[in-house]
């Protein structure tokens, strides 16, 4: 039946195209310049009333009601073609299936597992700061098998205090003298003094110490290194000091390292003060170092805890050398323009640093 309706809608339409196609034709032939067409044209003008009257009768007898005709078939034969139309849908009936609801399941909730409890992590320290928490050892000296006797204590006592100018004197609270001789009864040792209340100095320990070889001695990586323990006055810099330090130059562990203030030539220099480690502290009373002066780890611990707890403060700059880059080690410090020492935030600790083993009793510095 559809298939018929279809075929037969298909030839009317033919039919109105051809119709339609006609009547265009037609039109252009009678606007166009042929004799024919001309006498046409002028005699309708003659009979233009007649002609009006028998085209309003064809009008409303003949054309609207073929028009008519012809759209009924045609909106016919476009709801065949698109059965998804309304009427077409309302004239053909389908089987409609119904969509089932979505079911809604309840949620799936997953427990969380429980957060383990982690302790914070810090951010990375530099290289030369990381290291295992600090092994407990008793502040206490380190037996001494050659301690000095009193009689040397006294005459080192007596040396000290010429070595020192009244501005030094009074401007530091600890004074660290160390002799870098290969003999004599102060040989590769360090007397730690302590000035007190009225003034006086009071030897607080005496350690046996390993300076520098004063040799030239092949590196890590095999060239020719200077291991010289350059004698003078030293103050202790308060931005390096490490209770672990590895020395990249020599790839040794410094430990409880105290270096120098002291810049040589526009560098800072890598003298220090540090704990022997490994077969290192059976030297201790020998030259042995690369150039810093070396201490049984007990004792420079306990030097270590002892200076950063009770002498942070104020101490006096050394001259600085603006043509060579070169900080003082002499003994002489800097001034303002009104005569006034001038100050830096630092410790309190002066370290002198002689070739003198004692047998002779003026020091050598050199």
């Amino acid at each position: 039946m559809r298939a018929w309706s279809l075929s037969a809608g298909l030839r009317a339409l033919s039919v109105i195209y051809l119709m339609s196609a006609s009547a265009f034709g037609v039109e252009i032939a009678l606007h166009s310049n042929a004799p024919w067409a001309v006498g046409l044209r002028d005699g309708a003008r003659t009979a233009a009333p007649y002609v009006k009257m028998a085209a309003d009768v064809a009008n409303e007898r003949i054309v609207k009601p073929a028009a008519a005709w012809s759209l009924s078939v045609s909106r016919r034969v476009y709801d065949w073609i698109n059965p998804e139309t309304p009427a077409v849908a309302r004239a053909v009936p389908r089987k409609i299936v119904a969509k089932a609801a979505p079911v809604r399941r309840p949620a799936i909730v997953v427990p969380e597992p429980p957060k383990q409890q982690t302790a914070s992590v810090a951010p990375p320290k530099p290289a030369m700061e990381i290291a295992p928490p600090e092994v407990e050892m008793p502040l206490v000296p380190a037996p001494d098998a050659n301690p000095p006797s009193p009689v040397e204590i006294s005459r080192v006592l007596t040396h000290l205090k010429v070595s020192l100018t009244k501005e030094l004197f009074e401007n530091f609270g600890m004074f660290l003298y160390v002799s870098k001789a290969d003999r004599g009864p102060w040989s590769q040792r360090m007397f730690v003094f302590e000035k007190q209340a009225g003034g006086d100095l009071n030897l607080l320990y005496s350690f046996p110490v390993s300076t520098g070889l004063e040799v030239l001695t092949p590196g890590p990586n095999g060239s020719l290194l200077r291991t010289n323990t350059t004698p003078g006055y030293y103050e202790l810099d308060p931005d390096r000091m490490y209770w672990r330090y590895h020395s990249s130059q020599w790839d040794q562990s410094m430990p409880y390292a105290m270096f120098f203030n002291w810049e040589h030539g526009g560098v800072q220099t890598g003298l220090a003060i540090h704990a022997a480690t490994s077969k290192d502290i059976a030297q201790l009373g020998a030259r042995a170092s690369a150039g810093c002066v070396r201490l049984h780890p007990q004792n420079a611990r306990l030097l270590y805890k002892l200076i950063r707890s009770n002498y942070r403060g104020l101490a006096p700059r050394f001259a600085y050398d603006r043509r060579t880059a070169t900080m003082a080690n002499d003994g002489l410090l800097m001034h303002d323009k009104a005569g006034n020492l001038e100050f830096a935030e630092g410790y309190k600790v002066l370290v002198l640093i002689e070739n003198n083993g004692g047998s002779d009793i003026v020091a050598a510095l050199f």
